[in-house]
Parts: structure tokens; sequence; C-alpha cells
């Protein structure tokens, strides 16, 4: 039997991963396959897997969006092993669980090419599935807040189906991530594969490119720029930012647990854009000025998720307020602009 929190259903069971896993001899290791690795959120998720020396985690990513960097301490340790693969073409590998995060996920990069990203959610999350119905291996995807489009609920639960323009701008990817739920529901009650969906809220941290669109990243870098601070009218609309640390021991508990979700995994704590930017400013540089600018289309008004099932169903809330996760990537930023600290 498996729940997705509100219903049941029977299912045959999936096939075993590996012959090894009931070997008397062997003290096989957990075969982790984490796609969008060296990405932002991807990359604190193997750092956190390889933690554990019972995991072999293999990284697949086309360096769309990531970045060989972010990974850079794990190459040539012999439990880590990274592939340069692109998810809409299928991938032939041996593991037990695999982290389906492959795909832009700031406008800027997922409008700049619309087909790409809703292949990458389609064929991507097809090939993904694929591979686990195979070899037996659970699959986790990342799903986003997005899904929810422009809410008409407030805050968002899992249950509430979302209001999305399926013909917009940011459509490819919003409805891509849909289809690609879609898709891990569909294999799950057809063919018993083991599946787990989060849907992340703003997650923030270290690593984030830092011209991606995303607000946190920009806020910071005008910041330590002195540039002025661009807030999209109106200013009053919402986000929840979730710090990375706590985003990935979500992911982890989610994939862990025993519930198909979806999940909602990001932090309650809700702030208007022109909050944050006060709060920017006020921790980086008090000299920075706050400017208006234009909104892009679509551009959710609220955004703030209903934990309830995470922390019934996980155990898990956010633990890093957004006062003390901002320094910390605010040391990271400075280190890659080259921007030192005024003592």
């Amino acid at each position: 039997m498996a729940s997705n929190g509100d219903h049941q259903t029977t299912l045959k069971p999936p096939p075993s991963p590996s012959p090894l896993r009931n070997s008397k001899f062997s003290q096989s290791n957990m075969r982790i396959l984490v796609t969008g690795g060296a990405g932002f959120i991807g990359s604190h998720l193997v750092d956190k897997l390889m933690e554990n020396e019972k995991n072999e985690v293999i990284v697949a990513d086309n360096y769309f969006t990531g970045s060989k960097d972010n990974l850079r301490k794990w190459i040539g340790q012999p439990r880590f092993e990274l592939i340069r693969h692109d998810v809409t073409e299928p991938l032939l590998v041996e593991v037990d669980q695999i982290y389906h995060l492959a795909c832009p996920a700031s406008p800027i990069f997922y409008k700049y090419n619309p087909v790409k990203t809703i292949k990458t959610n389609v064929i991507g999350t097809l090939n993904m599935l694929g591979l686990a119905k195979r070899v037996g291996a659970r699959i986790l995807l990342t799903s986003t807040s997005e899904v929810y489009g422009d809410p008409l609920v407030h805050p968002q639960p899992e249950s509430y189906w979302g209001n999305v323009n399926p013909i917009g701008v940011r459509s490819c990817y919003d409805e891509g991530k849909r289809v690609a739920e879609t898709l891990m529901f569909d294999y799950h009650r057809q063919h018993g594969i083991e599946i787990r969906i989060a849907r992340i809220f703003n997650t923030y941290g270290p690593r984030m490119n830092i011209d991606d669109g995303r607000v946190v990243s920009n806020f910071i870098a005008q910041a330590l720029r002195g540039e002025p601070l661009t807030v999209q009218k109106p200013g009053t609309q919402t986000r929840s930012f979730c710090y990375v640390s706590d985003m990935v021991d979500g992911l982890i508990r989610l994939m862990e647990g025993e519930h198909t979700g979806p999940i909602n995994i990001g932090n309650p704590g809700e702030f208007t854009m022109t909050g944050l930017a006060e709060t920017v400013k006020e921790l980086i540089n008090p000299g920075v000025e706050i400017n208006m600018v234009e909104n892009t289309p679509d551009d959710p008004r609220q955004r703030k998720p209903d934990i309830t099932k995470a922390k019934a169903l996980l155990g898990w809330e956010p633990k890093v307020k957004l006062r003390d996760g901002l320094p910390l990537m605010e040391e990271d930023f400075r280190l890659r602009l080259g921007v030192t600290k005024k003592k």
C-alpha cells in the first residue's frame, strides 16, 4: 500500500534493485543518482549524501545552469562519479535511488530556452522513470511551488490544484513540472514504481547563480556592488525563503520515508519583496537605494507553503531564519564577486 496522505492505492511491488542487496557476503553501498547534482540545491544534496560513507553518489548534469566547481571537493573521491549528461537522453546506470533535480529553475534560464525546459521536465522525467522501472530504484522528483501558479488559496496546501496559465511565458516550467508529477503518479500506479514528490518553495543559500534573476541572489549581488536594489512592482507580492540546508534535510527525509507526497517543503515565514529588500539593505549595505521596476507577466502575488504534512509525515520544519541565512550567502557572494567587507 502507498499513501500520498489522501488516498490509498493497491500496487504491484517494484522490482528489487540488485541481487547484492540480499547477499549474505556483500556489504553493498547504497548507489544514488542525483540529476542536476552540479546545480545549487543538487550540489548541497550531494555534500550531505557523501557524508554517509555507505553511499556511492553518481551525478548527471549538462552544466546548463550547474557548475563543476560546486562539486570540486568530491572529484576523485572513490565513492563519487560525475557524468556530463543531458537527461533528455536515456541514461543507463545501476542505482538504488534517484534524486531527479535536473531542470533550470530560474525565470532567466527557463525563458531563455523554453522548449528545452519543457523537454527537460517531460522527456527528462520519462527517462528517469524508465530507469527507475528497469533497475527497481526509488525516485524523488523535485517539483515546485509553481505548480500552484498564481494561487487563489493562501497558504497553499498540497490538495490545492493551482491556478496556472497554460500558454504564458512561465508555462514551460509550471506546466512542465505539473506534467512531471502526472508521469510520476502514472508510473507509480501502472508499474509499482516507488515515487516521492517534493514541491519545493523558494530556496536560497551559497552557490546560487549570481545573476540568475531570482530575488535573493539579485538583491545580495546588487547590495555588494553598491547598485540600487530593484524591486518589481508593486513590492507587496510575497515569497517564503527556505535556507538550502533545511531544504536538503527535507528532501532526504522524504526519500527515506514512507509517503509518496506530494509534500510541500519550504519556509512558511512570508516576506514582501519590499520587506526583503529592506532586510538585505540593513544587513549588507545600508547606503544603497531601493528602486521600483516593472514586473514580469504571470508573477504570483503570494507564495507561502502550508507545511502541515511535512511536519506530520516527515517530522520536518525549517530551522534557519532569514536573518541568519542571508549573511552565510553574503559571505559566499563576496568571495565570488571579489568584494571585501569594509572594516
